[in-house]
């Protein structure tokens, strides 16, 4: 039906336009033609129908070679420009659906074609992308073991690790499977990636680096493909080094981990390291992981056949800090009488990027001595002609003899017919505007009033230094030969760095050697003689303890009155002995959350174990482990427990020593205090007046710090009775409060000369001392920290103790 009324329609057409061809209309397109004085569109149709102007119908046909014909009803100019054989539209609905359908049958087979060379194109720019992205490039680095400092041991054990890359025949002729790679971890700086490239340059091999981050994408599977293509990369390459940097980042524990992504990596890795023992004949590539936190690793990752071993690398001792400084300071222009040792000394738990950082600093201070110095006697010649505003002189000099307040200074006016100028005075000290000034009875007091002369002010130290750095910065003339010939770093240099470049081991919690000395702790000899036969002699002389089947003690145990002095004890062995110390407070280990605790107690055990040899430290122990009862709660006992199983695991912690202060070992658990723990006790009582004498010595530094007057004596202040139950802590509080008491007496002088608002500035140090009348007048506020009731229960206390 819809065929019948198509050809109705066209018999129509063909009515209204006899010019049109009659034969075969549809062997052959029609072509129609309009004509301008009869237009198409007013053909009148049989029956009465009438063909809008602008419509257009669709000659369907029958052929198998037909294609659609487009008939235009509309002007002739217009069926010129849109004269097509190609339509998809119909006035028809019924034909829409048929002609679509064969129209997009040729159509898609080209859009096919197209979209099949764009999705090549497309994919090949992918590739490119790909190629030059994926991998890193193979680092060829040129550094030696001899650059690597302080690190001789962990260099042998390297060295153990790296025969099978020399030598791959002997493992072939033994039929064992050679390491695949080894895992470096310690404290950031401590240099794990200096020693890779060490191993690579040693062994003069290239190294593919890539920092584990690079290989975490965002589109799923992207990051596992890295990981296949970074190890196929390395089999093509070998022998070669393949080096991981942080890769806790993508090997978390898997039972831990947030995201399917972070089991899938880990996953990957697992399985690329477990191919590269299958091509062991063939590719010899050495794995090599970098990590701060080795215990955030997957465990899988740590068995044997992937990571073999595990090299700690932690804070240098005093030995190695010595070599690495020697290494560092191999191209510095130092004097010849450097004291390297010294140096190393002054440095406690700074590692290797720490003292690089340090040379680094001391070298520009150097170089900011020798401008300035240079600057100053160039200005030394030029300075008093030409002083100008910049040097803080916004005035002109006042004349010879003319005084001036320190805080205000006076205005100088001359009056008409008065050639003698009048002293205007600041209106806060309390005197007319108009009242001249007594100068004898203003020179009298040297502490307000001074007497200026034409020679320059000095400059504020601040504004100076900044005049001066910024009048460096505009000159720009290079030094001479003469003057770079003198320049080196002295160890002054060194000295004044040390307070800008603070050492990662302090910020990251790690251990640091204390500044305290045997000099600053007075009297305690018999606590001395213990800890030096209990900490010191087994460091100091090993061989003799292994000789006479002596091992050092687990720990050492401090008791005693609050403010004695155990503390102080405990840092003084430490510096003495040159160990490493880790500080922990009891009560800082507790978390409310279930298992931090135990987690932080074996945090601190680990922490020694990698900077030994070391001393830990637990103030206030009593707060870590009560005793256990059943009133007790769970997460106490657990702490307790976790204490106690770290405290048995010490004899495989080689120089690891445990020292703890308490002031109540009564309510500590029975089980810390057995032997193989806390075995030794040390009670720390209160000083006799013999201790009490030599601890004033030690803090007034022999009566130098501060001045004592001659009617002081310190012996009889250690006698007197008010000194009864004073401990260490008490006297340093009674010396301080009689040096506070000087200084106030002596800045009670005239206050009525000093101007409202007035503030003392910096000037020549006057010599104070400290009268007894001082220390008098400091008893009458210096109490002390034990009462005579709990003296009875420390004397209690000390005969339990040392039955």
């Amino acid at each position: 039906s819809v065929n019948h009324m198509n050809n109705s329609l066209m018999s129509l057409y063909r009515q209204g336009n006899p010019d049109s061809p009659s034969s075969s209309p549809r062997r052959e397109p029609l072509k129609v033609k309009s004509s301008t004085s009869t237009p198409i569109g007013h053909a009148q149709t049989p029956g009465g129908s009438q063909v809008s102007s602008g419509g257009w119908f669709v000659d369907k046909g029958r052929g198998p070679e037909r294609p659609s014909i487009l008939i235009d009803l509309c002007d002739e100019d217009e069926a010129s420009k849109n004269n097509t054989h190609e339509t998809d539209v119909s006035m028809l609905e019924p034909e829409k659906t048929p002609k679509k359908g064969r129209l997009t049958r040729r159509s898609k087979k080209q859009k096919t074609g197209n979209s099949k060379k764009d999705d090549k194109d497309i994919e090949a720019s992918i590739l490119s992308k790909k190629a030059k992205s994926k991998l890193p490039e193979l680092q060829y680095p040129t550094l030696k073991f001899e650059d690597v400092g302080g690190n001789e041991d962990t260099l042998a054990e390297v060295c153990k690790l790296l025969i099978h890359m020399r030598h791959p025949e002997v493992y072939q002729q033994l039929g064992v499977v050679p390491p695949r790679g080894f895992l470096l971890h310690g404290p950031p700086g401590c240099g794990k990636t200096l020693l890779a490239q060490a191993i690579a340059g040693e062994m003069e091999l290239p190294m593919l680096k890539v920092s584990a981050p690079e290989l975490v994408s965002g589109v799923s599977g992207e990051s596992e493909q890295k990981l296949r293509e970074l190890f196929e990369e390395a089999v093509t390459s070998a022998p070669c080094i393949l080096f991981i940097d942080e890769i806790d980042a993508i090997t978390p524990k898997r039972e831990t981990a947030s995201k399917d992504m972070e089991r899938r990596i880990v996953a990957q890795l697992l399985t690329c390291m477990d191919d590269l023992n299958s091509l062991a004949v063939t590719a010899q590539v050495l794995v090599i992981g970098a990590t701060n936190r080795p215990d955030s690793l997957d465990p899988a990752l740590r068995r044997a056949g992937r990571f073999d071993r595990e090299i700690c690398m932690g804070i240098p001792d005093e030995a190695a800090r010595l070599r690495i400084l020697r290494t560092l300071c191999r191209k510095l222009k130092l004097p010849e009488d450097f004291d390297y040792r010294r140096l190393a000394r002054l440095t406690p738990g700074y590692v290797g990027a720490d003292l690089m950082a340090l040379c680094r600093e001391a070298a520009m201070t150097a170089v900011n001595r020798v401008l300035l110095d240079n600057q100053d006697q160039a200005a030394g010649t030029t300075a008093p002609m030409d002083p100008g505003p910049e040097q803080g002189q916004a005035e002109a000099p006042p004349p010879l003899g003319e005084v001036k307040t320190d805080g205000h200074p006076p205005v100088v006016k001359e009056e008409e017919g008065n050639p003698e100028p009048m002293v205007e005075d600041s209106p806060a000290v309390g005197q007319s505007e108009t009242e001249p000034i007594n100068q004898s009875e203003r020179l009298e007091d040297s502490q307000q009033l001074v007497v200026v002369v034409p020679a320059p002010e000095p400059l504020d130290v601040a504004k100076g230094e900044l005049w001066r750095l910024q009048r460096l910065l505009r000159c720009s003339e290079p030094l001479s030969a003469d003057q770079l010939a003198g320049l080196s770093i002295l160890f002054a240099d060194f000295e004044a760095s040390l307070a800008s470049v603070q050492p990662s081991a302090k910020r990251e919690g790690f251990a640091t050697v204390p500044d305290v000395t045997w000099e600053d702790v007075g009297a305690l000899q018999d606590i001395r003689e213990e800890l030096t036969m209990a900490i010191l002699a087994p460091v100091r002389s090993p061989e003799q303890f292994k000789a006479l089947g002596l091992s050092a003690p687990a720990g050492v145990l401090l008791a005693g009155p609050p403010g004695c002095g155990k503390t102080l004890l405990a840092k003084a062995v430490a510096n003495e002995s040159g160990l490493n110390f880790i500080s922990v407070k009891g009560p800082e280990l507790l978390n409310m959350y279930v298992g931090e605790s135990e987690r932080a107690v074996r945090q601190v055990f680990q922490r020694g174990s990698n900077s030994a040899p070391c001393v830990i430290f637990f103030d206030e122990v009593d707060a870590l482990c009560p005793r256990r009862s059943g009133h007790e709660s769970g997460a106490s006992m657990r702490v307790v427990n976790q204490l106690l199983t770290e405290m048995d695991g010490l004899e495989t912690r080689k120089q690891v020593f445990i020292m703890a202060a308490t002031n109540r070992p009564d309510i500590i658990d029975p089980a810390v205090l057995r032997p193989g723990r806390l075995d030794k006790t040390l009670y720390v009582s209160l000083p006799p007046p013999a201790d009490r004498h030599a601890i004033l010595l030690t803090i007034t530094k022999g009566g130098t710090r501060p001045p004592l007057e001659k009617d002081v004596n310190l012996e009889e202040i250690a006698h007197d009775e008010r000194c009864d139950c004073f401990t260490g802590a008490d006297l340093s509080a009674l010396v301080r409060e009689a040096s506070v008491n000087a200084l106030r007496a002596h800045l009670k002088f005239r206050p009525s000369l000093l101007p409202s608002g007035h503030t003392f500035s910096s000037g020549p140090v006057v010599d104070i001392r400290v009268t007894k009348q001082n220390f008098d007048d400091a008893f009458k506020k210096v109490r002390p920290s034990v009462s005579k009731k709990d003296r009875l229960m420390y004397e209690r206390l000390k005969e339990s103790l040392t039955r």
